[in-house]
C-alpha cells in the first residue's frame, strides 16, 4: 500500500487553514498545520512533509523568511512549496521563484479544487512552470489594485466588539469563498445567511432584515449590479448597507456600484478575511 503523503499548511487565518486541511484530508492526505513561520519550521524539521502550503504575511516569521530557511537547508531544500498569498505583488512572486517555490495562488480567488490539483501536480513531480509564465494569472487578478475607490481604500482596525446576532446576508456563488465568509463571520458571533443567486437572496430578504449585505457582482442569472439596484429600489431594503465583494475592479465597475448605492467596494484579491470582518464591524 502506498504511503499517504503529508502536507503542512502554514497559514495564520484559522478558518482558511481549517478549510484547506479538511479538503486535503478528504482526499487522502495527512495534514499538519502551523499558524506562523516559527512553528512551521519546527514542524517541518520534525516531520519532513512531502509538500508545504505557505502563506506570506504571518506573525513572528513570514513566508519569505520560511522559504529562505528551507532554501538554505540541504535537508529541506527539496521539499516543494506552494505559496498561498493575498498579495501577489511582482516583487513577492520574483523572490518566491528565486527561493524555489513551485506555484503561487491568490487566496481570495482560487478554487479548493485548484489547490488540490496543484498539490497533486507538484507531488507527481511535474516540472516547474517557466518563470515567464508563472504568476500571469496572479498578476492579472491583482492588476485591479491600482484602482481603488476612496471609500474602499481604508481598512483601519475596528476597536469595537462584534455585535452578536446581527444578521448578515452573503450573496456569493463561489462555494469556497462563500463557506469561508460564513464560517469566519459566524465565528465572530454574527448570524449569517447565504445565497448563490438573486432568487435565493430575495427569498431571504422577505424575512428578517439583515444589518448588512455582502454581494458579489458576477453571479448566475441576475448580476450583482441588478441585485443592488433592486435592493435600493425597495423601501423595505433600501436602507441596508451593501458592500460589493468582487474580482471586478475597473473604475467603471466601482463608479457604477457606488452610483447604485453601494456602501463600499472591496476587490476580493486586495483584502483578507479579517479585513472584510473589520469592514463589517465598522458598518454594523
Amino acid at each position: 500500500m502506498e504511503k499517504k503523503k503529508r502536507i503542512i499548511i502554514v497559514e495564520d487565518d484559522a478558518v482558511l487553514r481549517d478549510v484547506l486541511a479538511e479538503k486535503l484530508e478528504k482526499n487522502g492526505y495527512i495534514v499538519d498545520k502551523a499558524e506562523d513561520g516559527i512553528i512551521a519550521m519546527e514542524k517541518i524539521h520534525a516531520i519532513k512533509p512531502d509538500c508545504v502550503l505557505l502563506d506570506i504575511l504571518m506573525p513572528r516569521k513570514n513566508g519569505i523568511e520560511v522559504l529562505e530557511d528551507l532554501h538554505a537547508d540541504p535537508e529541506l531544500c527539496d521539499i516543494p512549496v506552494i505559496i498561498i498569498s493575498n498579495s501577489g505583488q511582482p516583487v513577492e512572486i520574483k523572490r518566491a521563484q528565486e527561493l524555489g517555490a513551485r506555484e503561487f495562488l491568490i487566496k481570495a480567488v482560487f478554487d479548493p479544487n485548484e489547490v488540490l490539483e496543484k498539490v497533486e501536480s507538484v507531488l507527481a513531480g511535474s516540472p516547474i512552470t517557466p518563470q515567464g509564465e508563472w504568476g500571469i494569472h496572479t498578476q492579472n487578478v491583482t492588476s485591479a489594485r491600482a484602482v481603488e475607490h476612496p471609500s474602499a481604500a481604508s481598512s483601519a482596525v475596528a476597536s469595537t466588539e462584534p455585535k452578536n446576532n446581527a444578521l448578515i446576508l452573503v450573496i456569493e456563488d463561489d462555494k469556497f469563498l462563500r463557506e469561508l465568509l460564513v464560517r469566519k463571520l459566524s465565528g465572530e458571533g454574527y448570524e449569517v445567511k447565504s445565497a448563490i443567486d438573486a432568487e435565493a437572496a430575495f427569498a431571504i430578504l422577505e424575512g428578517p432584515t439583515p444589518k448588512i449585505i455582502l454581494c458579489d457582482l458576477i453571479l448566475p442569472g441576475i448580476d450583482g449590479f441588478e441585485i443592488l439596484k433592486r435592493i435600493k429600489a425597495n423601501t423595505k431594503t433600501a436602507g441596508i448597507p451593501v458592500v460589493i465583494l468582487s474580482n471586478l475592479g475597473q473604475k467603471e465597475d466601482l463608479d457604477k456600484a457606488m452610483a447604485l448605492g453601494a456602501k463600499d467596494f472591496m476587490v476580493k484579491a486586495n483584502f483578507t478575511l479579517d479585513e472584510i470582518v473589520t469592514k463589517v464591524r465598522e458598518i454594523v
